[in-house]
């Protein structure tokens, strides 16, 4: 039995060199699945050490196979928990929705952690091999139906609102650990719990945390940005070539040479297609190039920027400015005639000391009825959706995607209604700067 414990550590310590070496953005889910694979190593430890000192009860020190013990459970008490917390996280950034169990699981790991290090402990001596019961048992086995039993109404509350991947993963590590609980309730001798923490790990790692998965996501979102941008509207680079073509004829070369200069500044920064992230300036040299166009050839048409000084550094991901603002103008100001403002608010969160957020705010149309809920469904399940290259929100959902792939779930975009109408895009995304 015992090899079978050095196995499965083997096997989770395979998977943790292999995940703390891959490149990855921080996230909250990241940085629970880094604490649950720590925890389930330093958990298979003891289910070994526990596994040789029940089974030579006559010759192992009483307290050290009561330490032993106690901290076997109380780490089992707290894997199953952090898997709770993992899956409630992952609900709570697909759905919108307020986590509303965590405050019952905190108290419960607290009451059941306390009851581990106090509650005595027991064992049972057979002919098949000794096993602990008693009442600390029983807190370990109540543990893990609360927090598999709160796993599962996760669940199927929010089914709709997870991605296929990720019902499968939860739904395969609830089946696996709860099969696995079972057999060790009728089989006590078995001391098969370990092998259930490997495999719910497994699960997870292999659907959810898998760095190749991630790598591959990147790559599809690149191909796709290398679409977008080879689709970039026809009509803006015609109207925009025509109206050169008017002003030459009907002025000096002068406002021809700068109306050509931002044109060739907005290409220019365009075609970087193979940079996933940029430094904020270099974006909003793009999109400014993409405004003074617009602003020329609609005179009653005005921007305004609010840019932190202090932001200019900070990476963004490549080309999701000028797709929102042209957002903006299509579906907002074109039906006023392309009178109005368009303002781009860069600034430091101030709900998040490690987020910056950028607002594009304009005075057009706002949503036509039934709009904005449709695009918020979009944006909430993102990652359900693929772009449809001729639909009139590429744009859009292309921004939200790769701004959960290259910045983490807690960052994206959302839309709110301004009380004096328009419409202001919100773009969260994290405060970190170029390294050299």
């Amino acid at each position: 039995m015992l090899r079978m414990e050095i196995a499965l550590f083997l096997v989770i310590a395979f998977i943790a060199c292999m995940y703390f070496s891959a490149e990855r953005k921080r996230t909250q889910l990241n940085r629970i699945f880094s604490v649950l694979l720590i925890t389930v190593l330093v958990h298979l430890i003891f289910d070994g050490i526990t596994v040789y000192t029940v089974a030579r009860l006559d010759t192992v020190p009483e307290l050290l196979n009561e330490i032993a013990h106690r901290l076997f459970i109380g780490t089992l008490v707290l894997i199953v928990y952090l898997f709770y917390k993992y899956i409630s996280v992952l609900v709570a950034e697909e759905s919108g929705r307020h986590r509303y169990l965590d405050h019952a699981a905190n108290i419960f790991l607290v009451l059941a952690e306390i009851g581990v290090a106090v509650l005595p402990v027991h064992y049972a001596v057979t002919p098949l091999g000794n096993y602990s019961d008693g009442i600390q048992v029983a807190v370990c086995y109540a543990s893990v139906t609360f927090y598999l039993l709160m796993c599962a109404v996760l669940l199927v509350f929010n089914w709709k609102q997870l991605q296929r991947k990720e019902r499968l993963a939860v739904g395969v590590a609830l089946i696996i650990q709860c099969s696995v609980s079972l057999l060790q309730s009728l089989n006590p001798t078995w001391l098969i719990s370990g092998a259930g923490i490997t495999l719910m790990t497994l699960s997870f790692y292999l659907t959810l945390e898998n760095p190749d998965i991630l790598r591959a996501e990147l790559t599809e979102q690149k191909m796709s940005m290398k679409y977008l941008k080879s689709q970039v509207n026809p009509h803006f680079l015609y109207n925009t070539l025509d109206t050169i073509r008017i002003q030459a004829q009907l002025n000096g070369d002068k406002e021809v040479s700068d109306l050509l200069m931002r044109l060739v500044d907005f290409f220019r920064h365009s075609v970087k297609v193979n940079m996933p992230m940029v430094a904020l300036d270099d974006e909003m040299e793009l999109l400014e190039a993409y405004m003074d166009l617009m602003c020329y050839r609609y005179p009653e048409l005005k921007c305004e920027y609010d840019i932190d000084p202090e932001l200019g550094g900070v990476m963004v991901p490549n080309f999701i400015l000028q797709p929102i603002v042209e957002n903006s103008l299509l579906h907002g100001l074109k039906n006023k005639g392309y009178r109005g403002e368009v303002n781009i608010i860069a600034r430091k969160s101030a709900e998040h000391d490690d987020k910056m957020e950028i607002l594009i705010v304009d005075t057009g149309s706002g949503f036509a009825e039934g709009k904005k809920e449709e695009i918020d469904s979009m944006l909430r399940t993102y990652a359900r959706h693929e772009a449809d290259m001729d639909g009139s929100s590429i744009g859009v959902l292309n921004v939200q995607k790769r701004i959960k792939l290259l910045c983490g779930r807690d960052c994206g975009l959302n839309y709110t209604e301004n009380p004096d109408g328009g419409v202001a895009a919100h773009l969260l995304l994290p405060l970190k700067e170029e390294t050299r």
